[in-house]
């Protein structure tokens, strides 16, 4: 099959959002399909500015071709959605320009889609609520599959997306919960759904479970390649062991409480490091690294790290060393942090008020969730403090991805939903 991808931005130092699980797609479904992705030129989302060079590029071997955005935004500026826009008191030509205004507005890639889109067997769309979506889903909407990565949110509440969600031949969610709110709120047409979700490698290369945590259960016959044997406390060199050369390189000798993404208050890392200075105020011995893109100031406190943006090595190395990665954001859409938590045996400590990492929590048995604070600081030191509490929560999370998340799986649901649409 020949596949478009459309995404609002693209590139090997976008992690986070639709944008990093539409690049982790793409990768996968071009070892086996003829792949293309059609975005922008932009990075940063915040000013939709060209950054990337115009026409077509190569990222890790899949062709991405790149279209300059005709208008930046003002970071400064005020992205609350006017009421009298949720109310349709102005009509559609109103909400489509407010669409524009928040970005990216790409004239060049809705162009180039209206004269080639015939040329493509699928176009997947990642991202519902922005304008290359809005307009793009028209162009040939029978072959057409979304990726929503949708929220209860404010542009949701758009009458224009009533029409929006019923034009896609296919619907690709992210999660259940994802599933039940659309259905709930819109009127989806699509032909084809499926909870796809996105793929997580399972690491075969360090030992599980953790370094100087004993097994619990002796006879765990569904280890992966690279476990410990049953019932022995592993005693490998502090040099070699799981984790050793992220903590090296960053000098962290405790414990360790890991954050990755955008580090900004929209993720929730402002209340993450109030909740966190609560827990050393109370005693907790733990640190907080911070990985991935600065966009909000840092404390100067001793307790906080900031380990910048890591490659993919480094940052499976950082998931691998922490003591518990904690997810801050009230409003997941997936969650690739947690996953890939779960992925290496690092349970997680979520925020109760995203209904999909509860989901995630619930299903897998391999996280804590936090309502508040004093929650946030107990559930901190249950895990920080129980060795064989997060030694299960990590076999746990490991056969969480097994079941549901192999690459295999995933890839063979996009193959299926496609071929649905071209028949």
């Amino acid at each position: 099959m020949k596949i478009a991808f459309i995404v609002t931005r693209y590139g090997t130092e976008i992690l986070g959002g639709p944008e990093y699980h539409c690049r982790l797609v793409a990768e996968r479904l071009a070892e086996r399909h003829q792949v293309e992705v059609l975005t922008t030129c932009a990075r940063d989302r915040s000013t939709w500015q060209n950054e990337y060079p115009e026409g077509p590029d190569r990222v890790r071997g899949v062709l991405v071709r790149r279209f300059p955005t005709a208008r930046t935004r003002d970071a400064r500026e005020d992205g609350r959605v006017p009421d009298d826009l949720v109310s349709g008191a102005r009509g559609e030509a109103d909400q489509v320009e407010w669409l524009r205004r928040q970005g990216p507005w790409s004239p060049a890639l809705l162009e180039h889609l209206g004269r080639q889109h015939a040329s493509y067997d699928a176009l997947v769309f990642f991202g519902g609520l922005h304008v290359l979506t809005a307009l793009g889903l028209k162009v040939a909407p029978s072959r057409s599959v979304l990726v929503p990565a949708v929220h209860d949110e404010a542009a949701v509440r758009l009458p224009l997306f009533r029409d929006v969600f019923r034009l896609p031949a296919a619907i690709a969610y992210d999660t259940e919960a994802e599933r039940r709110f659309l259905l709930s709120r819109f009127d989806v047409r699509a032909n084809v759904q499926e909870v796809i979700g996105c793929g997580v490698d399972l690491p075969q290369h360090h030992a599980y479970p953790r370094q100087g945590i004993e097994p619990i259960d002796a006879g765990d016959g569904d280890a992966a390649a690279g476990d410990e044997p049953a019932g022995r406390r592993p005693g490998r060199s502090h040099l070699t062991s799981r984790g050793a050369i992220f903590r090296r390189r960053h000098r962290l000798h405790g414990p360790f409480v890991l954050f990755g993404g955008r580090i900004e208050p929209g993720m929730g890392c402002e209340e993450l490091i109030e909740y966190f200075g609560a827990y050393v105020e109370r005693g907790g011995d733990a640190s907080l690294v911070l990985m991935g893109v600065k966009l909000m100031a840092l404390p100067e406190e001793p307790f906080v790290t900031f380990a910048g943006l890591l490659s993919d090595i480094e940052r499976g190395q950082a998931l691998e060393a922490a003591t518990v990665v904690v997810a801050p954001s009230p409003v997941e859409k997936l969650s690739l942090l947690a996953l890939e938590a779960f992925s290496v045996g690092t349970p997680v400590l979520a925020n109760a008020r995203s209904e999909v990492l509860v989901d995630h929590c619930l299903a897998s048995h391999a996280g804590l969730f936090y309502a508040d604070r004093d929650e946030f600081v107990e559930c901190l030191n249950e895990l920080v403090g129980d060795e064989r509490l997060r030694a299960s929560l990590g076999r746990n999370g490991r056969e969480y991805i097994r079941q549901h998340y192999r690459w295999d799986t995933v890839v063979a649901k996009y193959e299926r939903v496609m071929g649905e649409i071209r028949k």
